[in-house]
């Protein structure tokens, strides 16, 4: 959990299309990038404001340069499957730690930062623990927190709320209640970018959370298949299909991404009531339509289900993003003093600056003079209080098991898939 340590503590940018070449690294002494230069893959967003500053930080004093690629969201895992065992793979790359890199180390790829650490102690102690163990495999450190702490919160546009005569809904039946008037009013209920498949997957995670605890989730991770099928997984999924025939996400969800700003869109123009997603949505809307942001955007923690076993505190999503580092890399000192940055000043300043939270134990000292302390807040008090931090289930997982997790999220969400075939295909799922 999360809540012990934050209650005791309180430059090159290049642009990849899918079939640019990444430069070579490292590979038995021979990398197309020469000996001067190591490469850092990241996920393209918002976010990367923050990277392409610290790169550039990190420049100005080492003679060995750090040079930062972005893959557009939408295509990054793939790109990442594509080159990571091959002489383009980066040096440094974006992930989820959990499920996301296990596959990674299983195949021997990826360097054990242990002497790094060893090296310099504070790679691990100046992040929050709970966090930092997300990158563990077999007891080794294989990642450095590099972004911030991302819980899935429900967005909201007040003045469609408003309108609707909608309040912030606290529970279920009020979630249900805004829906009706939001949906009388002519205004799709809740924006979802069905087309990127993992939206839709946090409905699940929260809903299965409320109504089971964080246990169901865990147990099934770890091979108990009964848990899918259970009393408390088939109401989780009734109370998901209620949702959607009530009209929650109108009829064209299938064909909106949160990738290419749609769905952001859909919220920010009155278009939507409510969007559930991850408090790196905050950072989107001020990058965006940054007055709706000021004025209009507000945020809450997933309503209560009545009888639910989850405790109301628990949270869903990302515990942080991780740089892993390659083993071929031939330049792994120069990249253990880059990623020491991750846990500097200006870079928790910097974060902080678009919304999100990092999670390093020097964090809570910079939320008043933030420029959104409001947010940050909230969100700090969000994951201080949780008693479960729960890590997406498409992270958890290995990639292998993303494509039929999500088919089947998708299908029986759009009602191609009943009940009984979703527990199958859940079932059928391998954490190994």
């Amino acid at each position: 959990m999360i809540r012990a340590r934050f209650s005791r503590t309180a430059a090159v940018g290049v642009t990849l299309a899918l079939g640019l070449s990444l430069a070579a690294c490292g590979g038995g002494g021979s990398s197309s990038g020469g000996d001067g230069e190591f490469h850092v893959l990241v996920y393209g967003d918002a976010t990367n404001k923050v990277e392409k500053r610290i790169v550039e930080t990190f420049n100005k004093t080492s003679k060995v340069k750090a040079v930062l690629d972005t893959v557009p969201g939408a295509d990054y895992q793939k790109k990442l499957q594509t080159v990571i065992s091959t002489p383009k793979a980066p040096d440094v790359f974006f992930n989820w730690g959990g499920g996301s890199i296990q596959p990674f180390v299983k195949s021997n790829l990826l360097l054990p930062l242990d002497d790094l650490i060893a090296k310099n102690p504070e790679l691990k102690s100046n992040f929050l623990p709970s966090v930092f163990n997300t990158a563990e495999v077999d007891g080794k450190a294989y990642g450095v927190p590099m972004r911030g702490t991302q819980p899935v919160l429900l967005f909201s546009n007040k003045k469609v709320l408003a309108d609707a005569g909608a309040t912030t809904p606290k529970t279920w039946d009020e979630l249900l209640d805004a829906v009706k008037k939001i949906k009388a009013k002519g205004v799709t209920p809740i924006a979802l970018g069905g087309a990127d498949q993992w939206p839709t997957l946090m409905w699940f995670e929260y809903l299965y959370d409320r109504v089971a605890g964080p246990d169901l989730f865990k147990n099934a991770l770890a091979g108990d298949k009964a848990a899918w099928e259970s009393a408390e997984s088939r109401k989780a999924l009734a109370m998901i299909k209620e949702l959607v025939d009530a009209g929650a996400f109108g009829t064209n969800y299938d064909s909106v991404k949160y990738t290419d700003n749609g769905s952001p869109a859909l919220l920010s123009t009155g278009k939507a009531g409510f969007e559930l997603m991850g408090s790196w949505a905050y950072s989107t809307q001020q990058e965006l339509n940054p007055d709706f942001a000021a004025k209009d955007l507000g945020y809450t923690g997933f309503p209560t289900v009545e009888g639910g076993k989850g405790d109301p505190a628990d949270i869903v999503g990302n515990t942080n993003n991780f740089y892993s580092v390659l083993k071929k890399t031939k330049h792994a000192d120069a990249i253990g003093e880059f990623l020491k940055l991750m846990y500097s000043d200006e870079f928790v300043k910097a974060q902080l600056a678009i919304g999100n939270l990092p999670t390093t134990t020097n964090t809570a000292k910079f939320l008043d003079a933030s420029d959104n302390p409001d947010y940050l807040k909230y969100q700090f008090d969000l994951v201080d209080k949780a008693t479960s931090f729960q890590l997406s289930w498409n992270q958890a997982y290995p990639p292998a098991a993303d494509a039929p997790m999500m088919q089947a999220i998708q299908q029986f969400f759009n009602g191609s898939m009943d009940a009984d075939a979703f527990i199958k295909a859940m079932q059928a799922l391998s954490a190994k």
